[in-house]
């Protein structure tokens, strides 16, 4: 990949993220390029990575091997639309604007081009996301290799075979984190309302939820095993998820998860039209 010339279009926070992935990770600054209309995020992205910056998407794609698409779905056909692309030019184009389907690319590209979806979530700013990706078939292996590593640069990666799929990786790990900080955010206030100050509360549940996730990880055990094993018989664990189970968490979950999926799917027709 350190030969590889990786172009933007759009500098907001989650293109920043892998920038700065990318540059941790040994990829030359001269080999990043990025187009962003506004003035002051461009000059700090250059300031901050030496990478090159420019206020026009063309000269970007013209310059780059790989097109990395990040700005808001609901701009980027107007964005993709004011582009001249080839489909012999061998470009590679990796989009990680939410709900935007591959045929919908493909006709504002004006054909048939390879295209990688991604579907980041928010811990990628650190370095921690979870990404979804799909390629479709005019992606070469090398280029969803070349996918892989620059999201990899922000965290983990896996791939879906079939790009319905996408859907439900939106609904479980794009929306995914909202889901942990409302749980985090419930912990803290309960706590408060037992008698505990409200930054160690917030210090405790924050500790928590990154020992457990880090332990989820780490060790080979499913969550179910894990949560049993702190669940003694006759415990305060035991009492606390018997409450959580009375009043149906596992519906809930699954309900939430179901809404999301179906807005996912209700976006992508909305905005590949």
């Amino acid at each position: 990949m350190k030969n590889t010339t990786i172009g933007f279009i759009g500098g907001g926070n989650m293109a920043r993220s892998l920038v700065g992935g990318l540059c941790q990770s040994g990829l030359p600054p001269a080999s990043l390029h990025v187009s962003e209309p506004d003035d002051t995020r461009r000059q700090a992205l250059h300031d901050d990575f030496g990478i090159s910056v420019h206020g026009d998407n063309q000269t970007v794609v013209d310059a780059c091997e790989v097109v990395v698409l990040a700005v808001k779905p609901q701009r980027l056909k107007d964005v993709i639309t004011t582009l001249q692309t080839r489909a012999d030019d061998g470009k590679l184009y990796l989009t990680i604007a939410a709900g935007i389907r591959t045929d919908s690319l493909q006709q504002w590209l004006g054909g048939e081009r390879a295209i990688v979806r991604a579907m980041p979530n928010t811990p990628a700013l650190v370095q921690s996301g979870a990404t979804g990706l799909y390629a479709n078939n005019y992606v070469t292996n090398q280029q969803k290799d070349l996918a892989e590593s620059i999201l990899r640069a922000v965290g983990l990666t896996v791939w879906v075979t079939e790009e319905a799929q996408m859907d439900a990786v939106t609904a479980l790990s794009g929306s995914g984190p909202a889901y942990f900080f409302m749980v985090m955010e419930m912990m803290e206030q309960a706590a408060v309302k037992l008698g505990l100050p409200t930054d160690t509360a917030r210090l405790l549940t924050l500790q928590t939820a990154f020992g457990a996730a880090r332990l989820a990880l780490e060790i080979e055990e499913d969550p179910a095993q894990l949560r049993r094993n702190v669940t003694s018989p006759g415990g305060t664990t035991e009492q606390a998820i018997r409450a959580l189970q009375d009043h149906d968490i596992q519906q809930m979950f699954e309900q939430a998860l179901q809404a999301a999926h179906d807005r996912a799917r209700e976006l992508a027709d909305e905005l590949g039209q």
